[in-house]
């Protein structure tokens, strides 16, 4: 792979996928000037960085975000809640940051946009970002249910 600073080209493609994945504003938020990206072998954008700080990866199987903990948070401050946030319950906060995780039963609110499948981010009560990870539920599921895993952990905090 190698490595290189965004084009203004590559960084207008890597924002519009953001604002289609995350809504309008986020590809600014998420990617801002200076971010350098990794290119595969054919040439393709993989992961994308700033600082020496991944912010997001390209999945491979259909071309969206996955976010690192740094993305996370510049996304964080820059959509308002509840987009893409699970808020889980205090008492397994800490196993969440460890990169456990996330079960429907310790899942207090849930933003009702989110289907299974999309990025999100796991926010406490006081909207700090716990970890990121991959939906199993709906947003409206994860409240509902009682039992099964409603977020997988990719990463934490």
């Amino acid at each position: 792979m190698s490595t290189s600073y965004l084009q203004d080209s590559a960084r207008t493609r890597v924002q519009v996928i953001a604002d289609f994945q995350f809504g309008k504003g986020a590809g600014q938020a998420l990617f801002p000037d200076g971010c350098e990206v990794m290119l595969s072998r054919t040439g393709r954008v993989r992961q994308i960085s700033l600082c020496g700080k991944r912010l997001a990866t390209v999945r491979a199987r259909d071309g969206r975000f996955t976010l690192g903990v740094d993305g996370a948070l510049r996304l964080l401050s820059a959509l308002p809640p509840p987009a893409y946030r699970v808020v889980v319950a205090g008492d397994v906060a800490e196993f969440i940051r460890q990169g456990k995780n996330t079960f429907a039963k310790h899942v207090v609110a849930a933003d009702p946009a989110i289907r299974a499948g999309d990025e999100v981010m796991l926010v406490n009560g006081e909207d700090e970002l716990l970890a990121t990870g991959s939906a199993v539920l709906s947003g409206g599921e994860m409240v509902l249910f009682n039992y099964g895993v409603a977020v997988k952990v990719r990463q934490g905090r």
